[in-house]
């Protein structure tokens, strides 16, 4: 896979659907629009705590708060994946 982002629709821990789609770092907003196209479910609100969360860590939660409309699922996690990047400070890389 290339880069992009890997979208979860969660219920309790337990993946309901999912998705990816490619893009880069800078441009996870509208991959996001794609991929909530995909899955069939409205776009969550982006509010700073996202953005923070996205420039920290490369991923967001979003929870049914986050949503103007009603969803089935109770959180939405995006988590920006590079199968060529090695994960900071795991054992498994160095």
């Amino acid at each position: 896979m290339a880069t992009g982002i890997w979208v979860r629709l969660m219920h309790k821990t337990r993946i309901d659907r999912d998705t990816t789609v490619e893009c880069t770092l800078d441009d996870w907003q509208e991959a996001l629009e794609e991929a909530c196209h995909k899955l069939d479910v409205p776009r969550p609100l982006l509010l700073p705590r996202h953005e923070r969360d996205w420039e920290q860590f490369s991923q967001a939660r979003f929870l049914r708060e986050h949503f103007m409309e009603d969803v089935g699922f109770d959180r939405m996690e995006v988590e920006f994946i590079d199968p060529d990047k090695k994960k900071k400070n795991n054992p498994l890389y160095m």
